[in-house]
């Protein structure tokens, strides 16, 4: 006799935990990176300078992506994500102290951000492959969805707290900062929960990209990650907000505001409705209307001329953008035999922040060029046609119709 599955996330212990202390290392990182941003601006004011705070926090990421993939795969992943969220609380420490003293010029921040960017390279593709151990498979969209919720929950109230505690003392922020990422190391390192052991095999080039390979194997998973790397490299929009609220809406800060924290508000919003009503038939289909909606926001914000039609349209692409979110992530770990879970989320991290680097990137370059209205239609059209052709190219996607695991591999419609 089975044992019955909880109605409620909440009843779920070790799930709560972890929850826990993702919220609270998200929140660290997003207070952090708010007032990483004003000190480094109040040294140098110097645009490029904000600019290389990101590149030197992407470029570890980059590199270290498939050793920390290979890692998780080999190593208790509670202690891989523990170790991360100390170091960053380490550097936070380290931030404080500088910022008390006075001597935290622009290459150390540089420096400590860069061992930051290091030690999230580890720490994301291990949270994604150790979150299906908390869980039983029926519960995992569910799982998904509300750590999804605490994720967005956390870069809203990240700033928002971060910037409020600045105006009262920087090393305040970094102070906060470094306890609430040491609180989160705890809560992990005490999960009771076994993390995967192999055997210790020596590394080889092989087995460091077996994530790509499996990946290219598995033509559900190639075409998930695929839809969403294309469509937000071409559809996003979020670089340009500043013109559009400057120079089309005429809304002033307060408008970026706004405009910036809208999808946010729509991803947390529907992340909530996920974790009580998960998709539950049709799941591939699913995922492309998803990221169709995603296109058609971008259309709509791009066409729109009013700051409410346009906050409307970005809570609805924060939404949409959840549903494919979740649903790809859940399909991906089920997908994923737990032996390669580490790589192939590794990999699938890789992408999603590839993707919205360079779709940035590639919104103001066009914005450059042809001016912002156009780079988005452009984005937005593009979105739309990259629906179009993976629908075509990955049949096995669209056919994908339960989440329901059966050794690994969820039901499809014949």
């Amino acid at each position: 006799m089975t044992e019955p599955i909880p109605a409620s996330l909440l009843r779920e212990r070790l799930f709560v935990r972890f929850l826990v202390a993702r919220f609270s290392s998200t929140i660290a990182l997003h207070m952090q990176a708010v007032a990483v941003g004003w000190q480094m601006y109040a040294l140098t004011s110097n645009p490029l300078d904000l600019g290389l705070v990101g590149l030197v926090q992407f470029v570890p990421s980059f590199l270290l992506v498939l050793v920390a993939g290979h890692f998780a795969d080999r190593h208790d992943r509670r202690r891989i994500i523990a170790a991360a969220q100390a170091v960053a609380g380490i550097a936070a420490a380290f931030l404080t102290v500088g910022t008390a003293f006075g001597f935290l010029a622009r290459e150390w921040i540089l420096a400590t951000v860069f061992v930051i960017g290091a030690a999230r390279a580890f720490e994301s593709p291990t949270i994604a492959a150790l979150l299906p151990a908390l869980v039983a498979p029926p519960l995992l969209p569910r799982a998904v969805a509300a750590s999804s919720a605490a994720g967005q929950t956390g870069m809203i109230v990240g700033p928002a707290i971060g910037g409020l505690l600045y105006v009262v003392s920087p090393v305040l922020v970094h102070g906060v900062c470094c306890v609430l990422f040491l609180v989160g190391s705890l809560l992990i390192v005490m999960l009771p929960v076994a993390g995967y052991r192999a055997a210790r095999e020596p590394v080889t080039v092989e087995r460091l990209f077996a994530g790509i390979a499996f990946i290219r194997r598995n033509p559900i998973v190639l075409g998930a990650i695929t839809l969403d790397l294309f469509a937000v490299l071409l559809g996003g929009a979020t670089a340009l907000l500043p013109i559009f609220a400057r120079d089309i809406l005429a809304a002033g800060p307060w408008g970026l505001g706004l405009l910036r924290a809208a999808p946010g508000i729509g991803a947390v919003a529907m992340s909530v409705l996920l974790t009580q009503f998960p998709p539950k038939q049709r799941v591939g289909q699913l995922i492309f209307v998803a990221v169709a909606g995603y296109g058609v926001s971008t259309l709509i914000f791009a066409l729109s001329g009013s700051l409410i039609l346009s906050t409307c349209a970005l809570i609805a692409l924060g939404a949409f953008d959840m549903v494919s979110v979740v649903a790809r992530g859940t399909l991906i770990q089920l997908h994923t035999p737990d032996a390669m879970r580490g790589r192939v989320n590794a990999v699938n991290s890789m992408f999603v922040v590839a993707s919205n680097q360079l779709g940035d990137f590639r919104a103001g370059l066009m914005a450059a060029w042809v001016g912002a209205v156009p780079a988005v239609l452009f984005g937005a059209v593009g979105a739309l046609a990259v629906v179009v052709t993976c629908w075509r190219l990955f049949p096995a996607l669209v056919r994908v119709d339960r989440f329901d695991a059966v050794h690994g591999a969820p039901k499809t419609v014949p």
